[in-house]
């Protein structure tokens, strides 16, 4: 559940409190009330005609804004696919605005009443999800599930997306954000770094150990990562081995905040593992003074052997990586013997949220717009355009692969239906910034070790768990 109808003034003071209120507030703190509730917001927007064409009634003239977030994607994927829109509805100017400012831009629009049509809110500056789920600022994207997909007018939206996207999006149980990459978060390597060495992508934490002493004494560091925006990527290692050993629930105990879940004996283990890889110099010397870009450059030049990223950063790094660096992804190891999920399973988290404000002037053109992002077309020309794996079923299939796609794309085959992921990131964002980031640098850089990490955290935890004026949500 979540709590709801705070007034504008609680809305920013919430987005002030998560650390996202980054525009002057002395004029917007005396505005009116919004009158939002929790979950999807009502809207008023203007609707056409539904035909078998245009099935959610978008009104054919009426202006389309799209707001993306310029990151590691990108927005060549989103003017093709706001070409696609142009060619159904030819008379509908579109604004693009592609920027990394999102929520210094857009979180005075929505506090105005006047947000845009769609909106990727991603990156380091996204405005909090749960908070605008909380307060009614998305629209209800239901009518997209129940719509019929682009390519065949019999199988429903919903039906043609990847395992997990819809849950990701749903808060209180209605569908608010269309999380429209399929975001997996493997071990990277370089292919013919291994060959040409005789290394062996480890499939246990003791191989990793192991491979992580043979790299060391070649004068590489075993991994690499950037410790002043993005320390929680290693993470991905830590956790995600732990819930391979321990499985999926042992991330729904930490995501609903329940007691001792940092205390469960893989989640210990897993940063144990952190802990010794510290103590045995497996981390590339100065990490922790680096942006992920700059830890992502010294891997593709040699310097270190892994990398743990999202799906993204094969596409992040071009024209950085060499031509012959042959970026390949490798689900994290197991702990051990006995593990409830098999060394293929591999965390999966549908990320990049595009969602359509209840407020929009062009709600149903907005829903339009990402019915035909989930299409065939734009699902492949996004594929093509960054390197990466869109939430939809097939995307890939006939696509032009990278090396680095075509690996990811080879990962999730065989992972198939064990995926994990948690939601403890986006849920609780000031949490995940302030506190397990925070602990997780000083873990790194050896000024804790893995027991007060997890005394730490989990203290952090409760206190989160208790507090009022938060919004909870379970799984």
């Amino acid at each position: 559940m979540t709590s709801s109808g705070l007034d504008r003034r609680q809305f920013l003071q919430r987005l002030a409190a998560a650390g996202l209120l980054a525009v002057p507030g002395a004029g917007l703190l005396s505005a009116c009330a919004t009158g939002g509730g929790g979950g999807g917001g009502g809207t008023t927007a203007a609707q056409g005609e539904k035909t078998a064409t245009n099935p959610l009634g978008v009104p054919a003239d009426l202006g389309l804004e799209v707001v993306i977030f310029k990151g590691g994607y990108g927005d060549d994927y989103a003017k093709a696919h706001e070409a696609l829109y142009t060619k159904s509805f030819p008379n509908a100017k579109i604004t693009h605005l592609a920027t990394t400012q999102i929520a210094q831009e857009m979180q005075p629009r929505f506090v105005g009443g006047n947000p845009p049509d769609v909106l990727d809110d991603a990156g380091a500056q996204k405005i909090d999800y749960a908070t605008l789920a909380a307060e009614g600022q998305c629209a209800d994207l239901t009518p997209l599930l129940d719509a019929p997909s682009v390519d065949d007018p019999n199988v429903k939206v919903r039906d043609t997306l990847l395992p997990g996207v819809i849950e990701q999006g749903t808060y209180d149980g209605k569908f608010l954000m269309l999380n429209y990459v399929y975001a997996g978060y493997p071990m990277w390597y370089s292919k013919p770094l291994f060959e040409k060495n005789g290394w062996q992508v480890p499939t246990t934490l003791d191989q990793m150990m192991a491979l992580c002493e043979t790299i060391k004494a070649t004068g590489i560091s075993p991994w690499a990562y950037g410790g002043t925006n993005a320390a929680d990527y290693i993470f991905d290692l830590s956790l995600g081995m732990a819930i391979k050993q321990g499985g999926p629930d042992v991330a729904k105990k930490i995501d609903n905040l329940e007691p001792d879940a940092w205390k469960q004996d893989t989640v210990v283990a897993g940063v144990k593992a952190l802990e010794e890889m510290v103590r045995k110099g497996y981390f590339m010397p100065g990490s922790e003074g680096l942006k992920h870009t700059e830890a992502q450059t010294a891997w593709v030049q040699g310097k270190a052997a892994f990398y743990v990223s999202g799906s993204w950063l094969e596409n992040e790094m071009k024209g950085i990586a060499p031509d012959d660096f042959t970026m390949t992804a490798a689900p994290v190891p197991v702990l051990g013997p006995g593990s409830a999920l098999p060394v293929e399973a591999v965390h999966t988290q549908p990320t990049e949220a595009f969602l359509v404000p209840a407020k929009a002037k062009n709600v149903y053109g907005g829903m339009e717009y990402l019915r035909i992002m989930l299409s065939k077309a734009g699902a492949a020309q996004f594929a093509e355009l960054t390197a990466s794996v869109p939430g939809v079923k097939g995307a890939t299939e006939g696509a032009k692969k990278t090396p680095g796609l075509e690996s990811m794309s080879a990962v999730l085959d065989k992972a198939g239906s064990n995926v994990f992921s948690w939601k403890i990131n986006t849920w609780y964002v000031n949490f995940w910034k302030s506190v397990l980031q925070a602990q997780l640098g000083n873990l790194l850089a050896g000024r804790i070790d893995a027991n007060g990490f997890i005394t730490t955290v989990q203290a952090e935890a409760d206190k989160l768990a208790k507090d009022p004026n938060v919004p909870k949500y379970t799984r």
